[in-house]
């Protein structure tokens, strides 16, 4: 992906550090994927059993003598990797470099406090993890997840913008692929066509590109196959990847020729529910009113039990990360929060509809609610 200006992925860091300050923490460690990419704009290419570790202090153990006030962080790498971090990684960092053979978590450990509470990248190796237990007892770890689930859920305007143009490239795909022939094709044709499309339009990674005909469409997670693709047939379509480093993600349901009257119908109460879990993102909203809101309307309809996964996931680096719009999740919304609002009714044996766009929390052109970053049809589009 492009990198931001360096400033930005020290501001990041700094920022890490004040949270987990604020959070009782004594730092956070960060491990390669989309962390490290965050905070470094940095991939590793390691094999992953070597550890490379990026040890962020919390706030108040910060040296006075860092750089223009950059958050000292200490990344703690193979000796192979230390060069291409050092040339790569955006902005200053210091670097310790471990060979073959040398301890690598007893050096790691010198770098942080015995008995100290850390939070550490989701994906982190167990491997890891219990070996750096070991070279400092006493010492918690609590996964990003939930010690510090802020920590890449607010976006900039930079990273909005991203995100965007991800969306718009998803958008694009969707009005490509709806000109196609969808009957007696297999789902993985229709499947290899949006890849093919999303590269078109933008994507350097492809995650998912589910399609989903007729009874398999009560399967949200589907994937797909040699089904065949029916006159008659509901197809859930959800696809996405990245987009200079940011994702897209989007689901339409289409109908293979004319839909029936319950057909039409389910396909209804879906996207009013798909409206009003976007109209629950206003100041004061907790996280988990998007989901209740989307589901009091398929309650009402009479398919509350057909509704079975949460409403929304964050999306950023990855294209599923905090925050989730799921009943229990109390976390205010905040400006810049970035996730998808994906109801759906999925009737076993029968057929499937979902809809799902991704929004943003509070911009600044939309200053009471929210802002779609997908504006590809949400009625119920017939398909030859």
């Amino acid at each position: 992906m492009t990198p931001f200006a360096p400033h930005v992925y020290a501001d990041r860091r700094r920022r890490a550090a004040e949270q987990a300050a604020r959070a009782g923490l004594d730092g956070i460690l960060v491990t390669p994927g989309p962390d490290m990419t965050y905070f470094l704009g940095y991939t590793s290419d390691t094999a992953a059993e070597r550890l490379t570790l990026l040890v962020v202090p919390a706030a108040g153990t910060v040296s006075e003598s860092a750089p223009d006030g950059i958050t000292e962080a200490l990344a703690v790498v193979p000796r192979l990797e230390a060069h291409d971090l050092e040339r790569n990684a955006v902005g200053p960092v210091e670097v310790l470099a471990w060979s073959d053979g040398d301890d690598e978590h007893a050096a790691a450990g010198r770098q942080m406090r015995a008995g100290g509470r850390y939070a550490i990248s989701d994906s982190a190796w167990a491997l890891h993890v219990l070996a750096l237990q070991r070279s400092l007892p006493g010492t918690s770890y609590e996964p990003f997840t939930l010690a510090l689930p802020m920590l890449r859920a607010v976006k900039s305007s930079e990273e909005i913008a991203r995100l965007a143009a991800a969306g718009a490239g998803a958008d694009a795909v969707f009005a490509e692929i709806v000109q196609r022939p969808f009957a007696g094709r297999r789902e993985s044709d229709v499947a290899a066509e949006l890849d093919a499309l999303l590269r078109e339009h933008g994507h350097e990674q492809v995650d998912f590109t589910l399609v989903c005909a007729g009874a398999n469409g009560a399967d949200p997670h589907h994937d797909a196959g040699p089904t065949l693709i029916h006159e008659g047939d509901l197809v859930v379509l959800d696809f996405g990847g990245l987009a200079d480093g940011y994702g897209s993600d989007t689901t339409r349901t289409v109908h293979v020729g004319e839909p029936t009257v319950e057909e039409r119908e389910v396909h209804d109460v879906v996207r009013a529910a798909q409206q009003a879990g976007f109209e629950a993102v206003r100041p004061g909203a907790a996280c988990q009113d998007v989901d209740r809101a989307a589901r009091r309307v398929i309650d009402d309809a009479g398919y509350g039990e057909h509704f079975i996964h949460r409403t929304g996931h964050g999306i950023g680096l990855t294209t599923h990360e905090p925050p989730y719009m799921v009943e229990g999740e109390g976390l205010p919304i905040e400006a810049g929060m970035c996730f998808s609002v994906e109801p759906g009714i999925y009737l076993p044996g029968r057929f499937g509809v979902r809809i799902e766009d991704i929004v943003v929390a509070f911009p600044e052109d939309a200053p009471q609610g929210a802002r779609r970053l997908n504006e590809s049809p949400r009625e119920l589009v017939v398909v030859g």
